[in-house]
């Protein structure tokens, strides 16, 4: 009985994981760029705009900053649209331009050290903070005497330690899981004979076992929606990757790789460390990030960004984990105090060690006319119930609310079918939290090696907008941030039908869409630009 409830709970931690619980097809190249009326997908009408509405106009180089994990600077649909840092630009070993960064020709990475030595993995924030606070409240208990202080520390520091100890038990779970079912999968493929068998092929395996019954049945529903195995296969292998580098590293607590950096990492206020390196060890993220915001729509290779005229500064600042707080805040001052206009965080956490210091950047930010947009994150939660960091709330050191950025967006992702499964499965939401959808399942984008890949995740939805507003502001660059925020959520394509989305207990809930977010729409840049043009053309002392 028991090794049957097993095999059940190792069915349902997989399939959902692969799937994410969406109906799965094949989108049409291109999709987030189309038209829902003349495509048939729920696209934001980027094609439909640059072929009505911009022809013959003139645009305005805007730099957009990606703060990520790096970015390939090199590759062939990007190379041509990366930011330069002319007056640095050079190999020399001094500061030409006087900003504090040396030799930063692309942009600049908090997550390395002069000798040019960089981070790739680190900790979860949560792991971060259970580090740092139990040796102080491991043995307090809640009839302790303590100040006031100290008892809100230690309520957060129970909140940490459940949240770790359930994170740190699904990693465990995952890693055997995966581990278990790729090493099932490899035995079965040896014994077909075959490196990249079919789905007829696995309709007439004969399972030897309850462990390859259990692997036949996730193959079989993975290769009917996508019959690629070798997709599947690479997908099974991520999953073994990601599961290893929660256990390794992520939840770790005996893991630090700061002392790379060498910075002091207690001062939050330290602006100068890191090195000019904003490839990094892993680029695959950022790269498929700054491709949907600005990938040369004209050079008939590879993909087509949302925006056409852009610059991409590269903040490498999110390790392969969670990024920290001093090391966000310093890439947000960078990006607006070296011409960014929009800036691109497809990064978030479920703690914060120092909010303060990235909420006195993002108001550096407002102050000085940027945009920021924010992915909402890939937990399937309620933002609203669970914040997610950063977020545009400023906050005092007791966390009371005190005030928020006005030019910042909050970006859930969406399906490319119009129906109940528009809202992607795997995507955060918030009534008020979280200000619009957009397209973010499998976007296909530019990947290190000029390569390309589908990924999806409101890592992918966050730059859809971010290429909107960089559009938006590249052609009409009189409009303000604030101005930009408020034409992109006035024009979203609104959303009548109910969708899904996972409810507080786990289970699927259909809801209105003005009840999961601020617009109750899905971004649409006809729409956008054609708002646009009209506030441009208002009086100025309107």
């Amino acid at each position: 009985m028991a090794f049957h409830k097993l095999l059940n709970a190792f069915f349902i931690i997989l399939l959902p994981l692969f799937s994410f619980g969406q109906t799965k097809n094949t989108p049409p190249a291109n999709w987030f760029n189309l038209d829902y009326e003349q495509d048939g997908v729920m696209g934001i009408s980027t094609e439909k705009a640059y072929e009505q509405l911009l022809k013959d106009k003139k645009s305005t180089p805007i730099i957009v900053a990606v703060i990520d994990g790096g970015v390939d600077v090199n590759h062939e649909d990007l190379k041509d649209i990366i930011w330069i840092n002319e007056k640095d630009s050079t190999i020399t070993g001094v500061d030409e331009d006087g900003n504090g960064y040396i030799n930063d020709k692309h942009g600049w990475n908090f997550l390395g050290n002069a000798n040019g030595e960089n981070v790739q993995y680190d900790n979860l924030e949560v792991t971060r903070l259970v580090r740092e606070l139990e040796p102080k409240y491991v043995s307090v208990l809640p009839t302790t005497p303590m100040s006031g202080e100290e008892r809100r520390e230690f309520q957060e520091y129970q909140k940490m330690v459940t949240y770790y100890a359930n994170k740190m038990q699904e990693a465990r779970f995952g890693q055997i899981s995966y581990t278990g079912l790729k090493r099932t999968i490899d035995t079965m493929v040896a014994r077909m004979g075959k490196e990249n068998p079919t789905l007829a092929d696995f309709d007439n395996y004969r399972p030897e076992g309850d462990f390859e019954k259990m692997a036949l049945k996730i193959v079989r529903k993975e290769l009917k929606d996508k019959p690629d195995f070798n997709k599947f296969y690479e997908e099974l292998e991520e999953g073994v990757t990601h599961f290893n580098n929660q256990v390794n590293y992520h939840l770790n607590k005996e893991y630090d790789s700061r002392p790379i950096v060498g910075d002091d990492y207690e001062n939050s206020r330290e602006r100068y460390y890191g090195n000019p390196d904003v490839i990094g060890p892993d680029a695959d993220h950022g790269t498929h990030v700054a491709g949907i915001i600005g990938a040369i729509r004209n050079n008939d290779m590879g993909i087509k960004g949302v925006a056409d005229d852009v610059r991409i500064m590269v903040l490498r600042t999110v390790p392969d984990g969670d990024e920290r707080d001093k090391d966000v805040a310093n890439s947000i001052r960078y990006a607006v105090e070296n011409g960014a206009k929009v800036i691109n965080m497809s990064f978030g956490k479920a703690f914060a060690k120092d909010k303060q210091v990235v909420d006195d950047a993002v108001q550096f930010a407002m102050e000085n006319d940027v945009l920021l947009v924010h992915a909402a994150g890939n937990e399937g939660q309620d933002n609203d119930a669970n914040p997610n960091f950063p977020n545009r709330n400023y906050v005092d050191s007791l966390g009371i609310n005190k005030g928020e950025a006005d030019a910042w967006i909050e970006v859930g992702a969406s399906h490319w079918k119009n129906d109940g499964n528009l809202i992607a499965s795997f995507s955060n939401y918030g009534r008020r939290s979280v200000d619009v959808f957009a397209p973010g399942v499998d976007i296909h984008s530019t990947m290190p090696g000029s390569t390309y890949k589908d990924q999806q995740g409101t890592s992918m939805a966050a730059p859809v907008v971010a290429g909107l507003a960089a559009l938006i502001r590249s052609y009409y660059p009189q409009l303000p941030a604030v101005e930009v925020k408020r034409i992109i959520m006035q024009s979203v394509t609104r959303v009548d039908q109910r969708v899904k989305v996972t409810g507080p207990d786990g289970r699927s809930m259909r809801v209105s869409m003005n009840e999961i977010c601020v617009t109750g729409g899905i971004v649409n840049a006809y729409k956008a630009l054609q708002l646009a043009a009209e506030k441009a053309a208002e009086p100025a002392n309107k």
